[in-house]
């Protein structure tokens, strides 16, 4: 299955979802994206570098690392999985890569949305998505 594809079948199982995205966070680039409504380039290329930067920014890395050091943890696995961002009218889900763990999921949703089952479908979606890329 496409990216593309996948991205739609993501949009269409995660409830109240009006947007997903594939986004690689070394390059900060968004890989592929499937919207119900248009939305300006300039802002689905922030959602890109933003993502990266929640992902991998300086002092997101500090933490981990400390994380990890205190732990005892000698793997290169990242620290944070998953972010919950809620904004004024939606809810952003952000899914780092099981396999591709420099690829993350990002899914919106309307903020009625219960959060509980986006979550869950998100979760669900990521596998085909990396499968995808």
């Amino acid at each position: 299955m496409s990216l593309d594809k996948a991205l739609d079948e993501a949009v269409k199982a995660v409830p109240e979802c009006v947007a997903a995205g594939y986004v690689d966070t070394e390059s900060g680039m968004l890989l592929g994206v499937k919207t119900v409504d248009s939305h300006p380039s300039e802002v689905l290329d922030l959602v890109a570098a933003a993502t990266a930067d929640l992902f991998q920014g300086k002092t997101v890395v500090e933490i981990e690392n400390i994380f990890k050091k205190r732990r005892g943890v000698t793997d290169a696995r990242h620290y944070f999985q998953e972010i919950v961002v809620f904004s004024d009218n939606l809810l952003h889900v952000f899914i780092r890569g099981g396999k591709l763990t420099d690829h993350v999921c990002v899914f919106v949703c309307r903020k009625g949305v219960n959060i509980g089952m986006a979550l869950t479908k998100a979760r669900a979606a990521v596998p085909a998505l990396e499968a995808a890329f």
